[in-house]
């Protein structure tokens, strides 16, 4: 008996495809807006961080990244600066970054925010693709500070002294020496790896830091990720990013990491520019409340790994406009980090670098990894700078009389000592013991001194 003839439907639905397709169109969008920062686009299926490319009529594209929606209207941020645009240009969603090479031959190289060389040495050499998403470390897996870290500055070793893994903030006003403590750091720190970002900085300062400041040594371990001020808010959001993803690459790696940002202003500031373009309400001073939860996020970045692992120390720079240590972003930097350095413009005016305030700077891991003797040389040393200071008029003028207080006549002994304690020449480098035992002579002075 033969078998029932199959319709054309049943017989398809019998074979079974070579291949599964699994290709998913790609919907484009069409421009519709452009107010100042921001481009408005419809037509786009995408989420919040998704790369775009804008095609203008020339047919040049312009990246950009989603940084909002408000039903179906799409917000964009360009990447760098917009030119030529016009309303319905199309609107291209791209694939995900693979992600910049890295490994030991990006060491003593400069790059910009999308990691790309900004130093004419030829293409990016390395074993690895950086990871797009930055790794996620358990408080409770962190490795505790425990030991201290050679910065080879003498009045930080010995009076705020820093430990490996810890953040500390460097809170300076404009032309008080900051660059120049940066440089000394970079060149001095007994680190494996250094990773420098300059966000935000001028042009020439970028080029003048890296020959002049960091030079040809201290380029020779490390990395820098540079935004000048003329780049767009998202490139120097993007660059602050990239040189906290670095860092953490080579902390993966096991090896002890020094990073310098410079500065937690500008990063502050770019991101304020995208919130308040894309219609954030500003909270305190401009600053729309965003700002403050993107600093922890890139703060808590640094810091140890598990115990045998990596580490990063970092140091944010932090401007104090007008030296005002009340701004909102030196406020909110104070209350995350784990200590800060003050410069101080009046110690600048006299001569004193580095022009570190000692009274108003702390590190916060110091009483952990330093001795009971140490902390309390520390102690007395800004008892002494205190109390000279609080006197300083008297003593000027000639009213104060000798044997009235015993502290303030240990003072004005050792006033020209303390001075010199913190005075450093910009090529000298005073390591940890160093720094502990000159501390011991000016706080405890023998007969030659």
């Amino acid at each position: 008996m033969s078998s029932p003839r199959l319709s054309l439907a049943e017989r398809l639905a019998g074979y079974q495809p070579a291949q599964e397709n699994h290709f998913e169109p790609i919907a484009e969008g069409r421009l519709t807006r452009s107010v100042g920062l921001t481009l408005e686009a419809v037509g786009l299926n995408v989420s919040v961080g998704h790369q775009c490319e804008v095609i203008t009529d020339e047919g040049r594209r312009v990246e950009a990244e989603v940084v909002g929606f408000a039903e179906d209207k799409v917000f964009l941020m360009p990447i760098r600066r917009i030119e030529g645009l016009k309303p319905g240009a199309r609107v291209v969603p791209v694939g995900a970054q693979k992600g910049i090479r890295i490994g030991p031959g990006l060491l003593g190289r400069v790059i910009n925010g999308l990691g790309a060389p900004l130093d004419s040495k030829g293409p990016l050499v390395g074993e690895d693709r950086l990871a797009s998403m930055p790794s996620e470390i358990n408080p409770l897996g962190r490795h505790p500070i425990s030991e201290p870290l050679d910065v080879g500055i003498r009045v930080i070793n010995g009076l705020i002294t820093v430990g490996r893994g810890q953040r500390l903030g460097l809170f300076a006003g404009s032309g008080v020496g900051k660059s120049v403590l940066m440089g000394m750091m970079t060149r001095f720190t007994t680190a494996d790896v250094v990773v420098v970002g300059l966000i935000g900085e001028r042009g020439r300062e970028v080029k003048e830091f890296i020959d002049h400041i960091l030079g040809e040594e201290g380029l020779r371990r490390a990395v820098v990720v540079a935004s000048p001020a003329d780049d767009a808010p998202l490139m120097r959001l993007r660059a602050s990013q990239l040189a906290s993803s670095v860092a953490e690459y080579y902390r993966d790696q096991g090896q002890n990491v020094l990073l310098l940002m410079d500065s937690l202003t500008r990063f502050a500031q770019a991101q304020r520019e995208i919130s308040l373009a894309i219609g954030e309400p500003p909270a305190t001073k401009g600053y729309p409340p965003s700002v403050f939860a993107q600093i922890p996020q890139l703060v808590e970045r640094a810091g140890n790994a598990a115990e045998g692992a990596g580490s990063i120390t970092a140091f944010y720079t932090v401007l104090t406009e007008g030296d005002d240590l009340q701004d909102p972003i030196a406020d909110a930097a104070r209350a995350i980090l784990d200590g800060h350095v003050v410069l101080s413009r009046q110690l600048a005016e006299q001569g004193i670098y580095p022009a570190v305030d000692v009274e108003a700077s702390i590190s916060r891991a110091m009483p952990n990894i330093v001795s009971e003797q140490h902390l309390a040389q520390m102690q007395r040393f800004k008892q002494l700078l205190s109390v000279y200071q609080q006197n300083k008029d008297l003593i000027t003028i000639g009213a104060y009389s000798a044997g009235s207080n015993a502290d303030t006549d240990s003072a004005i002994e050792r006033q020209p000592f303390l001075r010199s304690y913190i005075c450093q020449g910009l090529t000298e480098t005073v390591s940890l013991a160093d720094s502990f035992e000159g501390l011991t002579q000016v706080i405890m002075p023998g007969p030659s001194t």
